[in-house]
Order: C-alpha cells, then structure tokens, then sequence
C-alpha cells in the first residue's frame, strides 16, 4: 500500500486489500420452515457453529422451526417465561372485592367534586 497513490480515493469507494490468502471458513446452510406462513428460509451457518433450532420468519415474524431431514426438529418451550400483564401483577396484590371497593370510593369522590363544581359553575353564571 505504500507504494501506492492514495490521491483520488474515495471515502468508502474501494478497498485496497487484495483477497490473496484468505481462506473462508466451512459453511452449511440450513433450512428453517415458518409454523405460520409455511415459508421456507434458508440461512448460513459455520459448519461448526451451534445451529438454533428456531429462527423468526423474515415475512411474519412467527417462529420458523429446523427442517431436519424430511421433517422438523422438536423445540420443547416448557421452560418459556409466560408475560404477566398489568391485570396479572394487580391480581397478585388485591382480590376482586377489594378492588369494587376501592372502585366505589374513587366514584363517590368524583360525584362529590362533580356535585361541587356544578354548583360553582351556577353561582359564577348568575353573578
């Protein structure tokens, strides 16, 4: 590279490395199939990297699964965390009777200052 002119080059136009001696690593391609779509993708692993059993479809998003032969790889989700909701944590902390209550009181205090605001609204109307 020293005996070249880096006048003229560009910012990202080319790369001055040649590809002499590189040698590439072994690659397997494997195919996933969508659970949903049924759209088959094909990707590119080392062939000695740890190949996932699932991968998510580029079209849907859902969970594609290993095709293995001629059929697909079990994935057990046993172990899968389940989300817990707004609703699921509030369930952990009261109990239904507990909530109409604190319901019944937050609606007497909104009567109460609607009540209250009314009769403002009149008496500033009339003076």
């Amino acid at each position: 590279m020293a005996d070249r002119s880096l006048r003229g080059i560009r910012l990202g136009a080319s790369s001055l490395q040649s590809e002499e001696g590189v040698v590439f690593h072994e690659r397997a391609n494997h195919t996933y199939v969508c659970t949903q779509c049924g759209r088959e993708t094909t990707m590119t692993f080392a062939s000695d990297a740890e190949v996932p059993e699932a991968w998510e479809c580029r079209t849907c998003g859902a969970e594609a699964v290993l095709r293995v032969g001629d059929g697909v790889a079990e994935i057990d989700h046993s172990g899968d965390k389940v989300a817990r909701t707004h609703w699921d944590m509030l369930m952990e902390r009261r109990t239904i009777p507990e909530l109409e209550e604190l319901l019944e009181e937050r609606l007497a205090l909104l009567r109460a200052r609607r009540g209250a605001g009314a009769g403002d609204d009149a008496a500033r109307l009339t003076a």
